[in-house]
């Protein structure tokens, strides 16, 4: 472990406590707008860089490093594990992840194999442990895609703007989207288990377009899913977070959940969503678009989103999304200590 003190208060957030100051971290942080990432990604694929942990570690920790940030994300895809359980599953630049045996029946779902992460992704727990062990001094979250995300992908055959495949197959073919879930349920948490094992300190789950959900359908089709998910994780005492895209409509539904912070895009105002009757830790909601206007923008927005956030003990800074490739990394070095400062007199 570095010498560096231990940095605890994204920890302290997300059990509800106060910090010396609004810990930040962000969405996609690790890759996209860094140069040195974007130079790496000439030479590997995303898979590549994972498959290499002294690489996958440098990617993971290149942005705390820059940005002073209170927590780490594990750099890898919310596909990484799919292939383990024969999926057949390609990025492609461009266009995101393609599925060439897509599933389209019982038949197909019964063919999905289980995940075994010892044997399967090693590189990512070897990952994991060069991290925690002698890297950072920051919090290390690990993460998964939530199962419909990961079967809008699988059912689709790639990224999509409609999910009507997706939906189609979880009205018509209930039988099959249950075993689906179930499948998809049993991995997630094997796969997250391991990464708490080897070292990771929190754990956020992505469900990024399960907001083209109805709360009923989400509470029908979704939700005892995720109650078994968030239910086996609950066991390894580690803060447990969610977010989605589009789902203001949804964070009720999460905060009932057995987790610990509830993740909000830039739709739906922290006190808004407090006020909606959200007790639980909050991380958000910078709308990520805003990283691209004057600084003087940048920091009136993000004043008042922390202003709401440190209302109530339990917050997190981050953006409603993620980082994406036109970000100057020099603004989110600046945000970061906006924040920090900002935060740490009030």
């Amino acid at each position: 472990m570095t010498t560096k003190t231990f940095n605890d208060s994204f920890l302290k957030a997300c059990k509800g406590e106060r910090a010396d100051h609004v810990p930040v971290w962000y969405m996609r942080q690790a890759g996209r707008s860094q140069p040195e990432y974007r130079k790496i990604k000439e030479q590997y694929s995303l898979f590549e860089i994972t498959k290499q942990p002294e690489l996958c570690a440098y990617v993971t920790r290149l942005p705390v490093e820059q940005y002073d940030n209170d927590a780490a994300i594990l750099y890898k895809d919310i596909m990484s594990p799919l292939p383990a359980i024969g999926v057949k599953v390609d990025i492609k630049a461009g266009v995101g992840p393609v599925i060439d045996n897509p599933i389209r029946s019982l038949a197909d779902v019964e063919k999905l194999g289980e995940i075994n992460p010892e044997q399967d992704v090693p590189y990512i727990l070897e990952t994991i442990k060069l991290l925690t062990t002698e890297q950072l001094n920051v919090p290390l979250i690990g993460f998964a895609g939530a199962p419909f995300t990961l079967s809008s992908y699988m059912i689709e055959g790639g990224p999509s703007k409609g999910y009507h495949k997706t939906k189609a197959f979880m009205y018509g073919e209930s039988k099959a989207w249950f075993v689906l879930m179930d499948k998809l349920a049993e991995m997630t948490i094997a796969y997250l288990k391991s990464q708490i094992h080897a070292g990771a300190k929190a754990i956020q789950i992505f469900d990024s377009w399960v907001g083209q959900l109805s709360a009923r359908d989400y509470r029908i089709f979704i939700k005892p899913t995720m109650e078994k998910i968030f239910s086996a994780l609950r066991e390894e005492n580690v803060p447990l977070i969610m977010f989605g895209v589009g789902a203001s409509h949804l964070a009720m539904e999460w905060h009932d959940l057995p987790l610990d912070v509830v993740g909000l895009d830039w739709r739906l105002p922290i006190r808004e969503a407090r006020e909606r009757g959200i007790t639980k830790p909050v991380q958000g909601n910078l709308d990520p678009s805003v990283l691209l206007a004057p600084w003087e923008v940048i920091e009136e927005k993000a004043k008042e989103v922390l202003d709401q956030g440190i209302e109530k003990p339990g917050y997190i800074f981050n953006l409603g999304h993620g980082v994406f490739p036109e970000v100057n990394p020099d603004t989110l070095r600046k945000l970061t200590a906006f924040v920090h400062e900002y935060s740490s007199k009030k």
